[in-house]
């Protein structure tokens, strides 16, 4: 208690001097409060981003959620501190805290991570740091706190192998639970933490990265993964078989501070039906499941009720995929409307967008539509197996812009597989395209012009993709062809946004990284590389410089092709999608040959083999 108080007189001391302390304090509607002696474990969920980006995540919401129904555990959110409260944080002595009860995370059992994207890595590591702990995994000695981490980056942890104790490979509601339980065995009965490390790697789900001894070859490539005490050779993901019937909560913690998407969240289904061959997520949540309308109806009602928030968002990979998604609208409609609560659906598609569609959402929305078509020729669409046509997106732009629409942003990618400068181009003509469909409405609004963004995002290749195998464009090649892009524009009515190259490399560099990259991890973290998510903490030369003195060569891990036959650093881990199906698929991308979507034909990808009774389900709905 004594060491509590003297935190939060520092922290009064400190919190006038930095931007935005409410960040720092806890105490939002919602948070969850519980005495230290009347739980078994306590578990800090930590969020490797600012408070504005992890209070948007909604696997937070829904893990801090259903850890805290356990009256024998207690969940608390850590974020990571901005740059000015980082500083006093050190200056004062002030060791990373939980926001609901200012005590250290260094005295909680177990310490999660979430894996949201590359640029957290090294701001895990800060976090550990911060907390007053040693950053890798074999110099913290006892059981508590166990570092686990768990999220979409998880699919290949090898980068963050020496630092986190155990990864937990897929959806987390059901393991997390079991892991916890383990735990809470395991430090009743005086366990050693190899102990539990060595039980836990027996749960479905669970990778424990010290239990696997990598061998490489003498061009660098890995020769082989070998698994040791008894840990599977293969670790599979876990899946939620039955969406219907797992945790959703209720209420969730309103943000003291606004947060980047403030609203309740209703997740509507999980997987993907598409197979959009670039997209990882769309892999690595395989397979595809709904949730029911009224199982939907009732969360919304239940969040809105409890939050106060005015606005409902039904998220998804893909919401406009959803089956029952305009019965659905009816029913929410129906109370929404009344109660003055907006609707929000991201993710919609071009080849679903429907007259009914668009009249319902015009009831509810007021800002401009949002699509993907990623690619600007047909040729290049078929090669990433987007599956819709330049028809397709032209005649859902003419719908929205007679439903009054005046803006429309659209998506693109540059530097995917096969792509020419004509393809470049291609994204320009197909702007200019819904620029003069624009004006050849003839009731369009008077007075008013068109706004038609693009945004040019850098292809990354992933993991469990198709694409895992491709080389990424070089940063000159990614600049060459963004200023050919901009150069192809006509018009003021379009307005073109593209990604940072640099950033795009680096993610590409650690996305298919092995475990030599965690000495340059480390060491580009002691030389300042932190909350890289952010232009202004963003050094690749700090990087540059770092994996050149580690005998790494980024171009390596980014720019190179690899073979069919090639052990991957993530060759030990199974999320459902086999590898023979990738290698189709990339065989049918270079003969620009497309896949039907799930719901139309199954195409034999592993995933519905990942249902627990082992029996797999065509169709996987």
């Amino acid at each position: 208690m004594e060491e509590k108080q003297l935190l939060m007189e520092k922290l009064d001391r400190i919190l006038p001097k930095v931007q935005k302390p409410a960040r720092y304090i806890g105490g939002e509607i919602g948070s969850i409060v519980k005495s230290p002696q009347d739980v078994a474990v306590r578990f800090a969920f930590c969020f490797p981003d600012l408070y504005e980006i992890g209070m948007s995540h909604l696997g937070m919401k829904i893990l801090y959620s259903l850890i805290n129904s356990r009256p024998d555990f207690w969940c608390e959110r850590v974020f990571a501190p901005d740059m000015d409260m980082r500083d006093c944080m050190k200056e004062q002595g002030i060791p990373l805290y939980g926001l609901e009860s200012l005590e250290p995370i260094k005295d909680f059992d177990m310490i999660g991570f979430t894996l949201q994207y590359e640029l957290s890595f090294t701001t895990i590591l800060d976090m550990l740091d911060l907390a007053g702990l040693p950053v890798r995994s074999s110099q913290r000695k006892e059981l508590y706190p166990i570092v686990i981490a768990g999220g979409p980056c998880a699919c290949n942890p090898e980068p963050l192998a020496d630092f986190i104790d155990l990864f937990v490979l897929g959806e987390g509601e059901e393991v997390n639970l079991e892991l916890m339980d383990l735990y809470k065995q395991a430090k009743a009965e005086g366990w050693s933490k190899e102990a539990f490390l060595k039980a836990a790697s027996q749960i479905q789900g669970i990778y424990v990265p010290s239990l696997y001894q990598v061998a490489y070859n003498p061009d660098g490539t890995v020769a082989s993964i070998t698994s040791e005490e008894g840990a599977p050779a293969k670790v599979t993901k876990r899946i939620v078989a039955d969406l219907d019937c797992i945790f959703y909560p209720e209420s969730f913690v309103v943000p003291a501070v606004e947060a980047v998407h403030d609203r309740a969240m209703v997740e509507v289904l999980r997987g993907c039906a598409r197979g959009c061959r670039f997209c990882q997520a769309g892999f690595i949540y395989r397979p595809f499941r709904e949730k029911e309308p009224g199982t939907l109806n009732s969360y919304g009602k239940a969040l809105c009720d409890s939050t106060g928030y005015d606005e409902i968002s039904l998220t998804s990979l893909s919401t406009s995929d959803y089956t029952r998604l305009e019965p659905l609208l009816d029913t929410l409609l129906d109370w929404t409307e009344k109660e003055k609560v907006n609707l929000s659906l991201p993710s919609l598609r071009v080849d679903n967008f429907s007259d009914s569609l668009a009249e319902k959402i015009t009831r509810v929305r007021k800002s401009g539509l949002t699509f993907a078509p990623e690619a600007g020729t047909q040729r290049i669409r078929d090669v990433i197996n987007k599956n819709i046509t330049e028809e397709e997106i032209l005649r859902t732009c003419t719908m929205a812009f007679e439903g009054g629409y005046t803006s429309v942003k659209l998506y693109f990618m540059l530097g995917l597989p096969t792509e020419t400068m004509e393809d470049v181009e291609g994204i320009a003509q197909l702007a200019q395209k819904i620029v003069n469909l624009y004006y050849e409405n003839p009731n369009k609004p008077k007075g008013k012009g068109v706004n038609v963004t693009v945004s040019a995002a850098g292809f990354v290749p992933k993991p469990f993709t198709p694409f895992e195998f491709e080389p990424q464009d070089t940063i000159e090649q990614f600049a060459a062809k963004q200023r050919h892009l901009v150069e192809s524009v006509r018009t003021k009515k379009i307005s073109v946004k593209y990604h940072n190259n640099k950033v795009s490399f680096l993610e590409a560099v650690l996305a298919r990284g092995d475990r030599r990259l965690c000495a340059a991890m480390e060491q580009a973290w002691r030389k300042g590389c932190v909350l890289e998510g952010w232009d202004e903490h963003f050094s690749l030369e700090t990087w540059l410089e770092t994996l050149a003195e580690c005998g790494l060569d980024p171009a390596f891990y980014a720019n190179r092709r690899r073979s069919f036959e090639e052990v991957t650093p993530w060759s030990h881990l199974d999320y459902g999608v086999t590898k023979d199906f990738l290698i189709r698929e990339n065989k049918k991308a270079h003969g620009d040959r497309t896949t039907p979507n799930c719901l139309l034909q199954c195409s034999a990808c592993g995933a519905s083999g990942l249902y627990p009774d082992g029996e797999g389900r065509w169709p996987c709905p």
